[in-house]
């Protein structure tokens, strides 16, 4: 008796280290794809404000298509926030992955969400105007 309540508590133990990797994973894969999503949409500026000598800011709508394009080629769902002022950016993935020990147990999957921002700087420098 003493082993069938031991071998179930290591199944257990082992079950939450296993999935544990597994929401891990997922929180990193989450996070770069918000990243990287961040990223694209932060390469939309505005160039005629540019060129006309305002301060860097973002088209709001190529920035916001070029985000989603990325997560939908990735096939993660999102959101792409933008500031009033087109400078920074924010974005937000959630995924979901399946487990493999604790859906013994009715945890059958593990949402996360990664979250990356971006802030436009006007300098190689990294200096804000």
């Amino acid at each position: 008796m003493f082993v069938a309540v031991s071998m179930v508590g290591l199944l257990l133990i082992i079950g939450l280290i296993a999935d544990g990797g597994v929401k891990v994973r997922a929180v990193q894969e989450a996070d770069a794809l918000a990243a990287e999503a961040a990223r694209a949409s932060g390469q939309a500026i505005d160039l005629p404000a540019a060129v006309g000598g305002e301060p860097v800011r973002v088209d709001r709508q190529a920035a916001a298509n070029a985000a989603n394009a990325y997560l939908t080629a990735a096939d993660a769902p999102g959101q792409v926030s933008i500031s009033p002022d087109g400078r920074d950016l924010e974005v937000s993935v959630t995924l979901t992955r399946p487990t493999a020990f604790l859906s013994l147990i009715g945890i059958t999957q593990v949402t996360v969400t990664g979250h990356a921002s971006v802030t436009l700087v006007h300098a190689v420098t990294g200096d804000q105007p």
